[in-house]
């Protein structure tokens, strides 16, 4: 579903990606790990079309979206939930949801898809006239993942969704992920500093360092290789 070939990526003088490839086949979760600065959330937001390549291509379905503007990206299917959640806070539970079926491909069938989305979280159901805001972390991660379901996307784009949250959430959250994948047939990549826990729901997974690739393949092979239990599992 999407091809990454050989991106790069620079803010002014500095290079945050060098020649960056990976593919996320349809249906599947594929993970993106690494250290703080490694250049995670640059390649989401290269292909979110929030920043434009240097050089290399981004292929969605066939299609070389590098370069794209947001809106144009968001309304071919891809849906992003950006790091630190950014819900809008002065909205309600409800506005915020219905601004994610804002766009041409939702808009017609945004009443269906907020049935989805209630259903999958009844807890905002309870909180459609509160406040975003006010809110729990864990809720409002819920929130964005719900916003961006409004969209109807064919894929999902998740940023550090572990963020702030308690080890309960944390799992919680994790297993939402997991269900949109195997009940919705969602693909999804998501980026986590988590290592531990983004290897065990993921079928692959690509280690970021310092704006390259430095190793990847199957999640589980990942999960018990030496040098990636040494340097990222503490073991």
């Amino acid at each position: 579903m999407l091809a990454i070939e050989e991106l790069d990526l620079f803010y002014g003088d500095a290079q945050a990606l060098a020649g960056v490839s990976l593919t996320v086949a349809e249906g599947t979760i594929v993970t993106l790990v690494g250290a703080n600065g490694a250049g995670k959330t640059s390649l989401i937001r290269a292909v979110a079309g929030m920043h434009r390549p240097r050089r290399g291509r981004i292929m969605f379905r066939g299609r070389d979206i590098a370069g794209w503007p947001s809106h144009r990206v968001c309304n071919l299917g891809i849906g992003q939930v950006a790091e630190g959640r950014q819900i809008f806070p002065a909205l309600s539970v409800l506005e915020n949801l219905k601004m994610g079926a804002m766009l041409p491909r939702a808009w017609a069938k945004r009443a269906a898809n907020l049935d989805r989305v209630a259903a999958m979280f009844p807890l905002l159901v309870e909180r459609f006239d509160q406040p975003a805001g006010t809110l729990s972390g864990g809720e409002q991660q819920m929130l964005a993942i719900g916003r961006a379901l409004m969209a109807r996307p064919r894929m999902i784009l998740l940023d550090e969704p572990s963020m702030g949250l308690s080890p309960l959430l944390v799992e919680q959250i994790f297993e939402i992920i997991q269900r949109l994948n195997r009940e919705q047939g969602l693909t999804i990549l998501v980026v986590e500093q988590d290592v531990r826990l983004a290897l065990r729901i993921s079928s692959y997974a690509y280690i970021l360092e310092n704006g390259e690739l430095n190793l990847h393949g199957p999640s589980k092979q990942l999960l018990n290789d030496p040098a990636v239990r040494r340097a990222y599992l503490g073991v």
